[in-house]
């Protein structure tokens, strides 16, 4: 099971009193935040060695002084004047620029919670490896663009990955990493985001506006869009496949409107375990801060009677061929998932700056996989600058599509 790369004593954490150390990539975005409230809920139980974020300086600096940070990064490096300002007098060291945020990654600590959106944040959660005893991993595309490369070198820092991600997460609480065996399938479950009743006619139609009002969870607009056109979905089938050890054919998607129920494994002699709550990200966040023990959150528990009925359906992959697209790049492996990745990601910045339509997403990343394909470029990336090239062709071959 990949996810128990960390099974070794390093691989534990600070017990007792003991307060644990914790650094957050990505702490002003929506999975930061939350970690930051479970934190403050529990005050003395953790110690901020770092925080980062893309280049909103401000915010990043409140939260530092609020939270009592060692340092403060932003990717920005154009953000770097703002952030010193705010910080001046606080003792607390600032910096800017990629390299920096894996300098700040790469600080002993015992938790890393790796939140940095989209391919960004590769290099930061591969640095982290080795220096944090458990890396709590929320950004998927690390898994998707690099799964072999980020997983072997996991094994061999003795870094633990928990996964933060709900469908994930859920997965690791109910597969039983000693009858791996005897698994007959994974269900990821997918709410069917804010189009899951719209006809296809009507897709080419939507709007920024409509695609972000998610009807279930609170997330970052990328993450948003990816759920609205179910690729999503797709990804997080990929990080599955990197993550436990099961075959393509294992995996599959079920779409639950309600959103309660958040990962599914049958078993062969017919049992379905499944881990059940209410969407809200600070469950998953609260085990993975907690692990191995459990510990109480600030999230209202979830009341089936109240729930009343849940329902469950097959995925519509005609009329969101992001899905399928996903699928395909996850049979094809080697290098396709990370062109999927990129292209994806400069497909939905596009959208988002109302460039291309919401159709157009799905033609973006199918274009580019064809393109690179027929190049011979979907070789498995061996190292982060291998994944780094790919990636930016991708980009580049995804920018002319648009």
């Amino acid at each position: 099971m990949a996810v128990s790369a960390g099974t070794g004593a390093g691989a534990s954490v600070s017990g007792g009193n003991t307060p644990r150390r914790l650094s957050i990539l990505g702490a002003t975005g929506s999975i930061g935040l939350n970690v930051l409230d479970l934190v403050a809920a529990e005050p003395g139980r953790f110690e901020i060695e770092a925080l980062t974020a893309g280049r909103n300086a401000r915010e990043l600096a409140a939260l530092a002084i609020r939270f009592s940070a060692r340092t403060a990064v932003v990717a920005d490096p154009d953000a770097y004047g703002e952030l010193r300002e705010c910080l001046v007098g606080t003792g607390i060291e600032a910096a800017a620029g990629p390299e920096a945020v894996s300098a700040a990654a790469a600080r002993p600590t015992d938790i890393v919670v790796s939140a940095i959106v989209g391919f960004a944040g590769l290099a930061p959660s591969l640095a982290a490896l080795g220096a944090t005893r458990i890396l709590a991993l929320a950004n998927k595309e690390t898994l998707v663009s690099a799964g072999p490369l980020f997983l072997a070198t996991a094994r061999r820092a003795g870094t633990r990955i928990l996964p933060v991600d709900s469908e994930h997460n859920a997965i690791f609480q109910v597969f039983e990493t000693g009858n791996a065996a005897n698994v007959s399938e994974v269900i990821i479950t997918a709410s069917g985001g804010p189009f899951l009743r719209t006809p296809k006619s009507e897709l080419a139609a939507v709007t920024r506006e409509m695609a972000l009002k998610h009807p279930k969870w609170s997330m970052g607009p990328k993450i948003t869009i990816d759920s609205a056109t179910l690729m999503n979905k797709g990804l997080e089938l990929i990080e599955a496949y990197r993550l436990y050890p099961v075959s393509v054919d294992q995996l599959s998607v079920l779409v639950h409107p309600q959103s309660v129920v958040h990962g599914l494994v049958r078993y062969k002699d017919g049992s379905l375990l499944a881990e059940l709550g209410v969407p809200d990200m600070r469950t998953p966040i609260g085990y993975c801060l907690a692990w191995p023990e459990r510990r109480p959150t600030t999230v209202k528990p979830l009341d089936l009677a109240a729930v009343g009925t849940m329902t469950f359906e097959a995925p519509d992959r005609d009329r969101f061929p992001c899905l399928p697209l996903a699928e395909a790049a996850m049979r094809r492996g080697e290098g396709a998932p990370c062109v999927l990745n990129a292209a994806n990601e400069i497909a939905v910045e596009a959208f988002l700056a109302g460039r291309i339509g919401f159709l157009d997403i799905p033609r973006v990343v199918e274009t580019s996989l064809a393109r690179i394909d027929r190049e011979g470029g979907l070789a498995e990336p061996e190292s982060l600058a291998a994944a780094t090239d790919l990636d930016g062709w991708a980009r580049k071959i995804a920018s002319a599509c648009l």
